[in-house]
């Protein structure tokens, strides 16, 4: 081999070993970002920076996932921004204010820019400080601006796990099914289902055996624990990318979960079975098994999705 070529060789192989580390490193860097802008305008306006960090958060995934990813994705319309009738949209405050517009100066540089990341946390944050400081101010106040329960149902729960773990960067996951114990699973969303009326069947049944523990797969809060006609035993979680996470056909329940509880990848949530398809209590008509659904919120709607290449990638990183 000419010595050259070995160089060319090297140098290749040098850059597959560390491109992972260097995205790795950018990953790391926006969140950092991210956390220092919070930071500062928790200082500024004396609101949580938890919840600043759930609003964008929100926003970023109620956004195509094609777009560029920004430090900040809250949003805010150029017209409510600059104000009715601030044709030029001018930047300068006193122009702003005086054609009723909501942009503020975040950074002191006397001008509210709608693309500059710190105008727009601390216009946010002039937006909740009209209603109040507390908690149910602040809900009072992310309805008037965004005119949705749902929405500020998920940007208060968001705000729980991150006020619970300190920071935005948590990408951990797991797979639903300890997967210590025997059990199996193929891709069944789609398929059709009789009981209740014609439908379609919205997730994947990863089947085993009585009583082995069942998990979250992710950061979140639950949301919705009790009996369902169809899933029998049922709990609902809100993660904080806008996705609903639903376990069906459960035995029981962990003794001290409970609604509004935040959770994490593996915590152990209650346990396989077969309970459904009939009024509370019924049990067995079907092979154990846990039902597992994903509904994405684009900000407008609910829909469900195919969980079952999210569950084999989790599976992979659980082993």
């Amino acid at each position: 081999m000419h010595p050259k070529q070995g160089f060319i060789i090297l140098g290749f192989l040098f850059f597959i070993l560390f491109l992972p580390l260097t995205a790795s490193a950018e990953e790391n860097d926006i969140y950092e970002q991210r956390m220092a802008l919070f930071k500062k305008t928790e200082a500024l306006t004396q609101i949580p920076w938890y919840y600043f960090a759930a609003i964008d958060n929100y926003e970023r995934n109620i956004k195509n996932s094609d777009e560029p990813e920004k430090v900040i994705s809250i949003y805010f319309e150029e017209e409510v921004w600059y104000g009715i009738g601030n044709a030029a949209q001018a930047s300068e405050m006193e122009i702003i204010q005086s054609f009723g517009g909501i942009g503020k100066d975040g950074n002191g540089d006397g001008k509210a820019q709608i693309d500059n990341e710190e105008d727009i946390l601390y216009s946010m944050g002039m937006v909740i400080q009209e209603f109040g400081m507390n908690e149910d101010d602040i809900k009072i106040a992310l309805w008037e601006h965004y005119k949705r329960d749902l929405t500020v149902q998920t940007i208060m729960n968001t705000s729980k796990v991150f006020k619970e773990f300190g920071h935005v960067h948590l990408t951990n996951r797991a797979f639903p099914v300890d997967t210590n114990y025997n059990y199996s699973f193929r891709n069944t969303w789609g398929d059709r289902r009789g009981f209740g009326g014609l439908r379609i069947h919205e997730g994947t049944d990863i089947f085993a055996s009585y009583g082995v523990p069942v998990q979250s797969t992710t950061y979140g809060v639950v949301e919705m624990m009790g009996w369902n006609l169809y899933g029998g035993w049922r709990i609902g979680i809100r993660d904080i990318y806008n996705i609903y996470h639903y376990y069906a056909h459960m035995n029981g329940y962990s003794d001290d979960l409970k609604v509004g509880q935040v959770v994490q990848p593996g915590d152990v949530i209650g346990s396989v079975g077969s309970t459904g398809y009939g009024p509370p209590g019924t049990s067995g008509k079907f092979p154990p098994h846990l039902h597992y659904g994903m509904y994405k919120d684009n900000g407008y709607s609910e829909f469900s999705f195919d969980p079952y290449p999210y569950l084999k990638k989790w599976e992979r990183m659980s082993r």
